[in-house]
Formats: structure tokens, C-alpha cells, sequence
């Protein structure tokens, strides 16, 4: 029997049989209503998925799913896919913020699904992972996101370079109290485009090490 391969215009990422797959429908801060539930349901009794398993990026991912089916389970969901694989913006990970966690300092919500909207699957030359936590607890751990944002009494702190992995690494500080959540944005905005010209095929950690810091610094600063 032939192993078969991920589909990446599918979404459809092969399992450990190599016969079956498993597809990620796209749930910007782990936000999901009733109905998507029932959807997802639905969708899974249908095509007999195996098993639903919560995903690390806040996401569904449905496993087991034979191939001829990948096709009719995204036109039922009716969701985008969800970036798991793939040199682009995988995810962005968001904290509850002030919406409703006794701690939060920031809107982290918000401030995480305008990044979401404008970079999720934003193509790269490597992969990279965003985080946005609403207080210094950072429940969104963006202590090893290549891209973060944490809130503060007085705005957001901007952190870079981290990343989990064979070789895991915390991101350091890069700018403190931005005063105003659409400068944080612009601020990360500013790095991923940066990161994206620089055409290099290594974590944003380690282009940092060879660059240094402070170079990272007068980017996200628009220097």
C-alpha cells in the first residue's frame, strides 16, 4: 500500500498510518460558538473522523479522515483552513485578556484577532508563531513565540525570538509600554515584513543572533 503525503492545498495533514488524515478548521483565538461545535459534530459523525483533539494553536483538529472525503468536510464545515504546516504565519496565540480574566490588563482578544486577520498564513521564508497574553502571567506564551505581545499597566510589551522545538528558545524584550495597541501592531507588522525580505530560512531567534537585537529594535520602531 502506497503511503500517501500531506495535501497542503487541502489542509490536510497525513496521520501516523499514512492512509488517513486530519484537517484544522481555523478558530481565531480558540473563539468557537455553539453552532460550529454542532457543525464540527456533525461533520465528524458523518465522515467517521476518529478522533477530535484540541491543538496547542486553539484550534479543532478533526483525525482519521480518509482522503476522498477532505473535499465534502471543508465544503460542509464551511471554515477556512487552519495554517499547521507550511512556511507562512502558522498562528496567533491569544490569551482571555480583559474580556473576561480577573487579570488582564490589555485586550488581548481584540489585539490578537486584528493580527490573526491580517497575517494568519501570510506566506514566509520560515515559519512563525505569534502570541498575544494580556497580562505578565502570558497564559498565550509568547515566551517562546518568534512574535509577542504582552499587556502591561501602561500598554504592551513587545518580545521576539522565541521558539519551541529540538532547540527551544526564550524570546527576549524588545520594546517596553507601547503606549497604544495600534502601535504594537504596526510594531509587529513592521518585523514580519522585515523577516519576510530578509529571505532567510531560519527562525526570526536565530536571524536575531546574527543581527543583532538591536537591529530588531530599529525595525520595530520604524527606524
Amino acid at each position: 500500500m502506497t503511503k500517501k503525503q500531506d495535501i497542503k492545498e487541502k489542509g490536510a495533514i497525513v496521520q501516523r498510518d499514512r492512509q488517513t488524515f486530519a484537517i484544522v478548521p481555523h478558530t481565531p483565538a480558540g473563539l468557537i460558538t455553539s453552532k460550529q461545535l454542532r457543525k464540527v459534530a456533525d461533520v465528524a459523525d458523518k465522515y467517521q473522523v476518529s478522533m477530535i483533539k484540541l491543538t496547542s494553536a486553539q484550534r479543532l483538529a478533526m483525525i482519521g479522515l480518509d482522503e476522498e472525503n477532505i473535499d465534502a468536510a471543508w465544503q460542509e464545515l464551511g471554515e477556512p483552513i487552519g495554517y499547521t504546516t507550511g512556511l507562512c504565519v502558522r498562528s496567533v496565540k491569544i490569551c482571555p485578556g480583559v474580556d473576561c480574566c480577573k487579570r488582564g490588563l490589555q485586550d488581548s482578544v481584540a489585539v490578537g484577532l486584528e493580527l490573526d486577520k491580517r497575517f494568519h498564513g501570510r506566506p514566509l521564508p520560515w515559519k512563525m508563531k505569534l502570541g498575544v497574553s494580556g497580562c505578565p502571567n502570558d497564559c498565550a506564551e509568547t515566551c517562546i513565540k518568534d512574535i509577542g505581545l504582552i499587556g502591561s499597566p501602561r500598554g504592551w510589551h513587545l518580545s521576539v525570538g522565541g521558539n519551541g522545538g529540538s532547540q527551544p528558545r526564550l524570546s527576549q524584550r524588545l520594546l517596553e509600554h507601547i503606549p497604544d495597541a495600534q502601535q504594537a501592531i504596526a510594531a509587529v507588522e513592521r518585523l514580519i515584513e522585515w523577516f519576510a525580505a530578509s529571505e532567510r530560512k531560519c527562525r526570526l531567534g536565530k536571524l536575531m543572533q546574527e543581527v543583532g537585537i538591536e537591529k530588531l529594535r530599529e525595525v520595530a520602531q520604524g527606524e
